[in-house]
C-alpha cells in the first residue's frame, strides 16, 4: 500500500512532467516566434487578419509583438518553476486572446486540437497544491527561505 510521502512524491512527478510539457508548448513557440518568425511578421501573418474587424490595428500589432514574448518568457518561468503562479496568469491571458480571435473570425472554431490540451495542462498545474511542486525553483527558494528564517530564530 503506498504512503502517504509515496503519494505526495508521485504528484511532484506528476506536476514536474505537467509544467514541463506546457512550458515546452510555449517556450518553443516563442523561440520560433521571436527567433525565426520574428515578432513583427508574427503580427502581420496572425493578426493583421482582423484588420477587417472592429479591433484597433493598433491593437493587434500590440497584441501580435508581444504575445511571442509571453510566450517565450512565460514558457521558461513554467519549465524553470519559477513565478509559476505568475506565467500561468500570462499564458492563460494568451489562451483567452488567441481564443476570442478565433472566434471572432469562425464562431465554431474546433479548440480541440490547440486551445484544450494547452488549457488542460495549464488548469492541472494552477490547481494542483504549490507545495507538491517539489521540483520548482519556487519550492527550492521558499524552503530556503523558510531555513534561513529558522536559522535566525
Amino acid at each position: 500500500m503506498n504512503s502517504s510521502k509515496d503519494t505526495n512524491l508521485d504528484r511532484s512527478w506528476a506536476f514536474l512532467f505537467a509544467r514541463l510539457v506546457l512550458g515546452l508548448i510555449f517556450f518553443i513557440a516563442g523561440v520560433y516566434k521571436v527567433f525565426q518568425l520574428g515578432p513583427l511578421e508574427h503580427a502581420r501573418k496572425y493578426f493583421l487578419p482582423y484588420a477587417d474587424t472592429f479591433l484597433p490595428v493598433w491593437s493587434l500589432w500590440a497584441m501580435g509583438v508581444v504575445i511571442p514574448f509571453v510566450e517565450l518568457i512565460a514558457g521558461g518561468l513554467v519549465i524553470l518553476g519559477l513565478r509559476t503562479r505568475q506565467a500561468l496568469v500570462a499564458l492563460g491571458f494568451v489562451l483567452a486572446i488567441v481564443t476570442f480571435g478565433h472566434l471572432l473570425k469562425e464562431p465554431l472554431y474546433e479548440f480541440h486540437t490547440h486551445v484544450i490540451p494547452r488549457l488542460a495542462l495549464l488548469l492541472f498545474v494552477f490547481l494542483l497544491p504549490r507545495e507538491d511542486d517539489r521540483f520548482s525553483l519556487d519550492y527550492l527558494l521558499k524552503r530556503s527561505k523558510n531555513q534561513r528564517v529558522d536559522a535566525e530564530d
